[in-house]
């Protein structure tokens, strides 16, 4: 596998280094002190943000405990209203739930206050260098091998995660993290929920970043499932393979011309989903064939086996569309298996006798992720009270905690730091009603 090794070895992302300054992050003990390896290390690498999102920023900081470089997510003015704060916990504890190496996961939570003065949450992460978005829109280049092992660890990702129950209802380049070695990493679990089985009950439409969402959120659906997922990872396949936004629109409505301009006008089956406002749309609309064959001009890595694999993702019934477990299986990935498996991986070993691989390449959960948790919560400050209690409980009898250092030079930019602008935010749903 010299091949994969020199190939992936290419893409390399190196933060410029700074000015020495002390860590926003120290130790909660007073009497701890932190390796002189972690002193070095900050010399090189100062405290920086390195993303803003809808629900926190999140900065690259050192852990004085024991030098590594962390990801340091900063969640402001969690109890706001009912439901920011109960996304905010569930998305804490579906962090510590995870354990899969394609799937961020917390490390560690910072004390917090007394209840009175709780206001904010931090919680560390792994830290990874780059995104798939900023990988995409620069000049480096990807090959057919780059493709098929990021493809390939997002969906082993995704599987994993629908497997336990839990919708991301945000897949896109830049919550997909990559390092330099292109492990790829899930993140971002702020819009996550787990699944509703009964299909009587809405869900909010108000989901999945406009470019990566699916028709039938599109159409005004007021129910849906692992499906959604499933499309925004065949819009990342195609923005993979031609390096530009498959569809891009300024509306949800234009965003759903673009689509049936390449799949072709939908059938009164295939809009079963539909509010009547889309559906009239639709039927207004002039009749328009499916253009499936304009996938092989994304770029020369558009080939038989990749297209046929993308137009089986790209279908607008969630019905008939692939799951991951599917897509797994198809040929186009067997490459991207092989090479993650054999020099990326964490779960299969080498051995004197050469590479001892894994009895289960694409592992699932063994119990499925268990949001009862939320039952009983229905003020904001009942739900403050319960994540009080889940972060002072993860305290007891763990490693010495973590806490804010004020006197880092760089504190002041990070307390003054603030989610990202409501442009950054996804897209309303269109007004078919």
């Amino acid at each position: 596998m010299a091949v994969c090794g020199s190939r992936i070895s290419q893409m390399a992302f190196h933060a410029t280094p700074g000015p020495h300054e002390r860590s926003i992050l120290s130790a909660a003990q007073p009497f701890y002190h932190s390796s002189s390896t972690a002193a070095v290390r900050r010399d090189f690498e100062p405290d920086r943000p390195i993303g803003y999102g809808a629900f926190g920023v999140v900065w690259s900081v050192t852990d004085p405990r024991d030098g590594k470089r962390v990801a340091l997510k900063k969640m402001p003015n969690v109890f706001q209203n009912l439901i920011s704060c109960k996304r905010v916990y569930r998305e804490l504890k579906m962090l510590f739930y995870f354990n899969h190496d394609n799937v961020l996961k917390a490390l560690d939570i910072l004390q917090p206050p007394h209840i009175d003065f709780f206001e904010e949450i931090y919680v560390v992460t792994q830290l990874m260098q780059s995104d798939l978005h900023k990988i995409i829109v620069s000049p480096q280049p990807l090959s057919s091998d780059h493709v098929k092992v990021f493809l390939y660890q997002i969906l082993r990702g995704l599987k994993y995660l629908h497997m336990a129950g839990i919708l991301h209802r945000d897949i896109k380049p830049g919550n997909l993290l990559v390092n330099s070695n292109c492990i790829l990493k899930i993140c971002d679990f702020g819009l996550a929920r787990v699944e509703e089985p009964d299909t009587t009950k809405d869900m909010t439409q108000e989901v999945i970043t406009q470019y990566y969402r699916a028709p039938e959120i599109l159409v005004g659906s007021k129910h849906y499932t692992s499906a959604v997922d499933m499309w925004s990872v065949g819009c990342i396949f195609a923005e993979l393979l031609g390096r530009r936004i498959l569809f891009q629109a300024q509306s949800p409505v234009s965003q759903l011309n673009l689509i049936t301009d390449l799949l072709g006008t939908p059938s009164s089956e295939d809009l079963k989903y539909a509010c009547n406002g889309a559906k009239s749309h639709i039927l207004r609309m002039p009749h328009k064939p499916p253009c499936l064959s304009a996938l092989y001009n994304l770029s020369s890595h558009a080939t038989h086996e990749a297209v046929h694999l993308l137009s089986r993702m790209l279908v607008f019934n969630p019905d008939k569309r692939m799951s991951c477990t599917d897509a797994l299986a198809h040929p186009y990935l067997d490459e991207g298996r092989l090479r993650y498996h054999t020099c990326m991986c964490s779960c299969c070993v080498n051995t004197p006798s050469g590479r001892q691989y894994t009895s289960n390449f694409e592992p699932s959960v063994e119990e499925r992720f268990d949001d009862g948790y939320e039952d009983g919560i229905n003020t904001v400050y009942q739900c403050k009270e319960a994540l009080h209690k889940f972060i002072t409980e993860r305290h007891q009898g763990s490693s010495v905690p973590l806490c804010i250092n004020p006197q880092s030079a760089a504190f002041k930019s990070f307390a003054s730091s603030s989610v990202a602008s409501t442009s950054e935010l996804p897209p309303s749903p269109q007004p078919w009603d």
